[in-house]
């Protein structure tokens, strides 16, 4: 079994070379075959500089990258993934936070048949103004996504190949792989994993990406859920627009009728709004239902996932396997 490490970084140069002796340590003494992976993420600081060194001195095992601009720690991490030649891949912060000496226990729980081992800081060493808003959008995400780990946040996470093989990353997207790799029927646990207060350098995210997260959350859940049924959502709300502007309409009809009220009034303006409304709403998911087909028709993709198939089915071609 190999292990691709992928560390995403953005200005972490004093962070790196005790990184690196920190990952060899944890995963040499394991014998199993390793490849770390950096990403750097449009440092200015001169991390790639060490990282080229790291790359040139490993071996072989070491993969610097280096990407044109700053596009962001998903992208970063989905760029390390591409790369990856591993059974299975782990990605890691480059700010010594995270300990790779729990990666071997990681392994162990992969070994004995999990598909995802997604780590746990439960005594997390960050300030309350980041880790209030941290339980908030870990109890929201749980909540929606039905998927019950406690801490989607933490980048330390052990992932066979073949469960990121269909994932496509997007915005801050990465935290929720595991909510992606769920809804696939994968074996899931969680790991409670050492954390460190941060001793060098200054956090790259803020209170801004809690929003960030919110809007992803609200994209994840409806592809998770409606990704192949969107003119539910749509054709829902268009029911519920309809029938509020008959029901507006009524209110109108029975003000004229037996109250001898004008008929021009602001609720003839709202039940002509609900209805052209709920018209909109029903071809607009007409139109969220030709784009999915064309999604996974146009690619060959399927709307499920085999974990494994025994003998050959005239009914089930050998590529339904993912």
């Amino acid at each position: 079994m190999k292990v691709s490490i992928v560390v995403p970084v953005y200005n972490e140069v004093d962070n790196l070379v005790d990184l690196h002796a920190a990952i060899v340590a944890a995963l040499a003494p394991e014998g199993l075959p390793f490849e770390v992976i950096y990403v750097d993420d449009g440092s200015q600081d001169g991390s790639f500089e060490t990282l080229r060194h790291l790359a040139e001195m490993g071996d072989g095992q070491v993969i610097a990258i280096r990407l044109r601009r700053n596009f962001g720690q998903t992208a970063a991490m989905a760029a390390g993934f591409d790369m990856a030649t591993g059974d299975v891949i782990v990605p890691l912060d480059a700010d010594l936070q995270n300990d790779p000496r729990d990666i071997p226990a990681m392994l162990v729980l992969i070994a004995q048949g999990y598909d995802v081992v997604s780590g746990w800081r439960k005594d997390r060493q960050d300030n309350w103004l980041r880790k209030i808003p941290s339980r908030i959008a870990n109890r929201l995400i749980s909540w929606a996504t039905n998927v019950p780990i406690h801490d989607f946040g933490c980048t330390l996470k052990a992932y066979r190949r073949d469960v990121l093989a269909g994932v496509r990353l997007y915005g801050e997207m990465h935290r929720f792989i595991p909510a992606h790799a769920a809804w696939s029927g994968i074996n899931l646990t969680e790991m409670v994993v050492r954390h460190h207060p941060r001793t060098r350098g200054v956090s790259k995210y803020g209170i801004g990406r809690t929003f960030r997260v919110v809007l992803d959350l609200i994209t994840v859940k409806f592809i998770g859920s409606f990704g192949t049924k969107p003119i539910y959502v749509f054709g829902g709300a268009a029911f519920f627009m309809a029938f509020a502007g008959m029901l507006s309409g009524l209110f109108v009809a029975s003000r004229v009728l037996l109250w001898d009220g004008a008929w021009f009034s602001p609720m003839i303006i709202i039940t002509l709004f609900l209805l052209a409304m709920s018209w909109q709403t029903l071809l607009l998911g007409l139109v969220a239902e030709m784009v999915m087909r064309t999604y996974y028709e146009s690619q060959g993709k399927r709307i499920y996932a085999v974990r494994e198939v025994v003998g050959r089915s005239a009914e089930l071609e050998p590529a339904c396997v993912e």
